[in-house]
């Protein structure tokens, strides 16, 4: 072996770097609507003091749904959110029915640090605004809808 090839073989090789910057840069990222939906939905439901989610009939409907053959239940999560989403930014509506006796001014406050810090830490976006609708509050003695709809055929 001459000496050349013996210093060529002995040099570790450095491995050739393609592309430019950071890897995280290239490319693009999007987010649907519904996933910030499903993430803020499931984060409210998951405060103490939120009976359910969306109003009285769209709550009767998505259980009515849910009974369908393949009606799903990925409406369940997303039901009463509604979400906008921008490249860097989101903003997220909710309406929520609240359980008798909570203070609702704290469970609103709760529910929106759970959506926020739920949709920021699993989107990256930064939540503009959690705006939230108490439209009903669960009565200890009241039925929920979604037992009432018993199918009436057999």
């Amino acid at each position: 072996m001459s000496e050349s090839q013996q210093d060529t073989a002995e040099q570790p090789r450095t491995p050739t770097k393609r592309g430019g910057g950071d890897p995280a840069s290239r490319g693009r990222t999007t987010i649907a609507d519904g996933v910030v939906e499903k993430i803020a939905g499931l984060a409210a439901r998951d405060v103490v003091g939120v009976h359910a989610m969306g109003s009285g009939l769209a709550r009767t409907l998505g259980a009515v749904r849910e009974r369908v053959p393949g009606g799903g239940r990925g409406a369940t999560a997303t039901r009463g959110v509604k979400a906008e989403v921008g490249e860097v930014q989101t903003a997220v509506d909710l309406e929520i029915v609240v359980d008798y006796g909570v203070a609702i001014a704290d469970v609103a406050r709760s529910v929106r640090e759970n959506v926020i810090s739920a949709v920021e830490r699993m989107t990256g976006l930064e939540v503009v605004e959690v705006n939230i609708a108490v439209s009903d509050v669960k009565l200890p003695d009241d039925a929920d809808e979604e037992e009432e709809a018993e199918p009436r055929l057999h």
